[in-house]
């Protein structure tokens, strides 16, 4: 058996290894390391793949939703409403622009936005709302486009755990995760389920006019070289890993369809232990398991990461602290919010190896071992 790792890389290249060396292996002798055709090809592929109009590429998942914000223009003191049981990221930017983050409660089956945490939260500073669809599970979205609809409210969602994710409203039409607010944002870190060899991410839209001010703030503002229309940045996906990201892309689904088959193993496993709730799956959420997160009852939760390493399973907090109270975060009054849902996941779950290439053999040893261990 393979030595278990949360995500498992070396593996998964292995598969595509002639695929993956063949591309870069172009964009070398193409020596377009900035911008280069992949570039473009990638940005199409991934819009045909979403069902959108315009994927703009940057360099990370953060400056993502960075450049999104600075796209609708905000200015310092609007509000943006976001959950704490989230990645920092989604709040690090609300605060680095000068805006102010805006927490709500999640809720306790699917972990996502709580709608009525939101409707409770909208004054008339509310510019917009990041739902971010975590760990691979999608955020409520029809009810919760409706509410930002009533209130004319910008929604950019957080797609940087759920990319391939699908949602289903509730006339039947389906849409994927990042097509459908504003703008979408995604991270293709490693360990995405659409991860690059770096770092890398990409916005979504289809609003024409939208995408043209994306693509500027990504550009140092300026739409033609030189002449710098607004206040911009310096985000980019360089070629290598546009190239390795088309490569994938064209697996995604396959990805997330052996994400999939290991949530069930696991979920069969488990599932009748009284001290285990595994991962809900809401009916309008086509799960991709980004992660495979348990809810613990009547044990310790850092017991069991414990007693797991001593085996060499590895296994995740995510996440030890809400957003709220980080320190990075204390002038925005963490003391006025009361999230019993959010702290309780904070004490209560744990997150197992997920990854594409998982075995059978590898699944029953992390099963077994979580059941002795739990008694």
């Amino acid at each position: 058996m393979h030595q278990l790792q949360m995500v498992d890389l070396k593996r998964q290249y292995h598969k595509i290894k002639n695929e993956v060396d063949k591309a870069i292996e172009h964009v070398l002798e193409s020596s377009a390391f900035i911008g280069g055709p992949d570039v473009h090809q990638f940005g199409k592929e991934l819009a045909e793949y979403l069902g959108v109009k315009h994927v703009i590429p940057c360099a990370n998942g953060t400056d993502a939703l960075q450049i999104a914000l600075m796209a609708l223009g905000l200015k310092p003191g609007d509000e943006v409403i976001t959950p704490s049981y989230t990645y920092i990221a989604t709040v690090e930017v609300v605060a680095l622009l000068g805006l102010t983050p805006i927490f709500v409660e999640v809720d306790a089956n699917t972990f996502t936005i709580n709608i009525e945490s939101v409707k409770q939260a909208i004054t008339p500073k509310t510019k917009a709302i990041i739902p971010v669809h975590i760990f691979g599970q999608c955020v409520n979205m029809e009810p919760l486009l409706a509410l930002a609809k009533e209130h004319n409210i910008a929604v950019i969602e957080d797609n940087a755990q759920a990319i391939g994710s699908t949602y289903t409203f509730s006339n039947g039409t389906t849409a994927k995760t990042g097509s459908m607010g504003t703008i979408g944002t995604t991270s293709f870190f490693p360990s995405k389920n659409l991860g690059a060899f770096g770092d890398g991410g990409a916005m979504f839209t289809n609003e024409d006019a939208l995408a043209e001010k994306l693509k500027m703030v990504a550009n140092h503002g300026q739409k033609v070289k030189y002449y710098h229309e607004m206040v911009g940045c310096n985000s980019r996906l360089d070629t290598v890993q546009a190239a390795i990201l088309r490569i994938k892309l064209r697996h995604l689904d396959e990805y997330c369809y052996a994400r999939r088959k290991a949530a069930d193993f696991y979920d069969k496993a488990l599932k009748n232990h009284p001290k285990i709730t595994t991962p809900y799956r809401a009916p309008y959420s086509y799960h991709v398991f980004h992660q495979y997160t348990l809810q613990l009852t009547d044990f310790d939760r850092n017991k069991l990461h414990e007693a797991l390493a001593a085996r060499k399973i590895p296994s995740m907090i995510y996440y030890p602290v809400a957003c709220h109270n980080q320190n990075m975060l204390k002038n925005y009054h963490p003391a006025e919010y009361n999230f019993p849902v959010t702290d309780m996941l904070l004490d209560k779950v744990i997150s197992l190896p997920m990854h594409t290439e998982l075995t059978e053999e590898e699944l029953t040893y992390i099963t077994q071992n979580v059941l002795e261990i739990l008694g």
